[in-house]
């Protein structure tokens, strides 16, 4: 940083124009991707998914609360931690607020981890959260959508994510999906996104990346080692859970 190159205003702007057309090619582009997202086909959800929620069990179906479009996140949260992921929960921040303006927008967002409820429910009043948030506890859901991996699997290292096989540190893994639900009250998979695919959910990167320093992640153990729960800043006897894992 000390040694960054200090310029004239006019200079400057000159620069700042070039960057700027770059950055008109990738609102472009990004609203090509957008296009394409939207036009993936589509694949039908032939079982019956059943979830614990606050008014007691519903189906996939059920989620969608009379909208025809759902967002389901997938929160880390195995059913033995006493806590949920603190990425996880850095990303629920995010999205927590956005929740009323989706719903007038035709859309439900829901999470979902297999935790039981009584602990989703807890931690839910710790942070401060409103949205709705159910447990997959008793389905194959988590498995089924690739973001629980079983015992063998993790010994294996066999875990698929983000369609491919690889290795994963834990039992739980993140990710987001979409679903649409027709007239006829079928319900079918639209797209799934993974691993880096979830950035695009979080408002503080898109600041940190428009910032000198940016991520400033270079030198940690893991891009997200800086997150803690959002009451845990401050808190100095706190242990990052992923370190060793990584």
């Amino acid at each position: 940083m000390t040694e960054h190159p200090v310029i004239s205003h006019e200079e400057w702007e000159a620069a700042r124009k070039k960057l700027l057309e770059k950055e008109k090619e990738f609102s472009k582009l990004r609203e090509e991707l957008t296009g394409l997202r939207q036009a993936l086909p589509w694949e039908k959800v032939e079982k019956d998914y059943t979830f614990d929620g606050p008014h007691g069990k519903e189906t996939l179906a059920d989620l969608f609360g009379g909208k025809s479009q759902l967002i389901v996140y997938h929160f880390m949260y195995d059913s033995e931690w006493t806590e949920g992921c603190k990425s996880c929960s850095f990303i629920a921040d995010h999205y927590n607020p956005s929740i009323i303006h989706l719903n007038h927008r035709d859309v439900a967002m829901v999470t979902v981890s297999r935790a039981p409820l009584e602990k989703l429910e807890a931690y839910k009043n710790r942070m401060g959260w409103t949205f709705k948030w159910v447990s997959s506890f008793a389905s194959d859901f988590n498995s089924d959508y690739y973001v629980t991996f079983t015992p063998e699997q993790t010994q294996k290292g066999e875990m698929y994510y983000n369609y491919r096989i690889g290795k994963f540190p834990v039992s739980e893994a993140p990710g987001i999906s979409v679903f649409y639900k027709n007239a006829g009250g079928e319900v079918f998979h639209t797209y799934s996104s993974f691993a880096r695919g979830l950035e695009n959910f979080i408002g503080t990167y898109t600041l940190l990346d428009i910032v000198p320093k940016g991520r400033d992640e270079g030198a940690l153990k893991y891009g997200m080692e800086w997150v803690r729960h959002h009451d845990r800043y401050q808190d100095a006897s706190f242990v990052d859970p992923y370190v060793k894992l990584i």
